[in-house]
């Protein structure tokens, strides 16, 4: 998976407000349902975009699919926005070695 699978998946509201709720704890989407002004298929809807980003798992557990945060997911993500930080402070440290000594 790519960071822009999951930027894109985590922009909208709902789907972070789901996969903020499956970093607590692993959930059915009847669980989830409860916790969501939206309906049941919708939730289903949001979770199979997560899913296909790589956000979370899915673990079929009887007539049930328990869906996970995958931390793992986020790890694209992370990499992207680290490498911002890594450039910010890189650019830093030159910055300081040029003025030293002035």
């Amino acid at each position: 998976m790519t960071y822009i699978e999951s930027l894109n998946a985590l922009t909208d509201p709902r789907r972070r407000s789901l996969f903020e709720a499956l970093a607590s704890q692993p959930m059915s989407v009847a669980e989830l349902s409860k916790t969501q002004p939206v309906s049941r298929p919708a939730v289903s809807q949001h979770l199979k975009v997560l899913e296909n980003a790589g956000l979370v798992t899915v673990t079929p557990q009887g007539n049930r699919r328990i869906y996970a945060a995958n931390r793992d997911g986020l790890l694209p993500l992370r990499d992207y926005i680290d490498s911002f930080w890594d450039d910010a402070l890189t650019a830093f440290a030159n910055h300081i070695k040029s003025t030293e000594g002035k």
